[in-house]
């Protein structure tokens, strides 16, 4: 049996606004296949970020279930989802967040030590890495020294680096020009396909959603499906 790589079952959260209590995910339920990119859209405050830090262990819901590799984090201490976002997970953001003072080799390096996962291999493996993403000429660049786009392709090899399942963005060509933006998302997806892993985006892009398996939109709380290819 396949196991589905992130699954949320009837996930519920909500944020106390004074006396008023907000309900920001309501009753939601997400399946993730390997070997594909969803994206998620939706207007500013339906929920979308709320839904992907819960996905990405960087909070709890107030109830449901949330499912990595058939293991249930929903009540995982701080420490342990720690552990499975260095482990499981990739992010990419809407700005690369890049270490000012590190040159790009070391920028995956870090997160490779972080995650206890340096050997002997891993300088081989930060070129691979940073070669997939067309950055391999820019290994001793510091961020300042990098376009946007650069930036971005770093940010993308970063989340590869430790050989995460899934991978989750959140507006991740925002500040990008469309042409810069469509090159990013074909890099993220062909990386996807090329190594069986699978991908969240979330976005107001809507030109790079043709590049994406499915595109779900955020509603009352809760993801729709509004778009299957293939």
């Amino acid at each position: 049996m396949v196991i589905e790589p992130l699954v949320l079952e009837h996930v519920e959260k909500s944020f106390k606004d004074g006396d008023k209590e907000n309900h920001i995910v309501r009753n939601l339920s997400f399946r993730l296949k390997m070997g594909e990119v969803v994206a998620i859209i939706g207007p500013s405050g339906s929920g979308k970020s709320t839904f992907l830090s819960i996905a990405g262990a960087l909070q709890s819901p107030d109830k449901g279930k949330v499912i990595v590799n058939g293991t249930n984090i929903a009540s995982f201490s701080d420490t342990e989802k720690a552990n499975i976002r260095l482990n499981h997970l990739g992010y990419i953001f809407q700005t690369s967040n890049l270490v000012p003072y590190l040159k790009v080799e070391d920028q995956l390096s870090l997160v490779l030590k972080m995650a206890n996962q340096w050997t002997n291999e891993s300088k081989r493996k930060i070129n691979e890495v940073l070669m997939a993403v067309g950055m391999e000429h820019r290994t001793k660049f510091y961020p300042h020294q990098l376009s946007g786009g650069e930036k971005q392709r770093v940010a993308i090899a970063r989340a590869f680096i430790n050989d995460p399942e899934i991978i989750l963005a959140d507006e991740p060509t925002a500040s990008l020009d469309s042409s810069r933006s469509m090159a990013i998302i074909e890099l993220i997806s062909k990386i996807v396909k090329e190594q069986n892993k699978s991908a969240i985006i979330v976005t107001h892009d809507e030109q790079i959603l043709t590049l994406c398996d499915r595109i779900y939109r955020m509603k009352d709380g809760q993801l729709v499906e509004v778009e299957k290819r293939g």
